[in-house]
């Protein structure tokens, strides 16, 4: 996989595109995603926190970045360990 990927759920509308990527599987909803998808089902209830559009998603390790181009009802995952929204840098003080 590489930046500019873009992967779509396979249980939910969430689609994201690969900002950067390490190794491993990057999940939705508790199942893989895929470049080519068609959403059947519903996420698992403990992979159900949703996806927000425009936000960046980062694993622990800061090996994967997503950023989500399409919200959804899965949340993200990269071999079943949850990732986290990406805070935003500050501004520079413009004093």
């Amino acid at each position: 996989m590489k930046p500019g990927t873009r992967l779509k759920s396979t249980v939910c509308t969430t689609e994201v595109m690969v900002i950067r990527a390490g190794q491993g599987t990057i999940e939705c909803g508790g199942k893989p995603m895929a470049e080519a998808a068609q959403p059947e089902g519903e996420p698992d209830a403990a992979h159900a926190g949703g996806t927000l559009i425009g936000k960046r998603y980062i694993d622990a390790a800061e090996t994967f970045e997503l950023l989500c181009v399409k919200p959804g009802k899965g949340s993200l995952a990269v071999d079943g360990v949850p990732m986290s929204t990406k805070d935003a840098k500050p501004l520079p003080a413009s004093d």
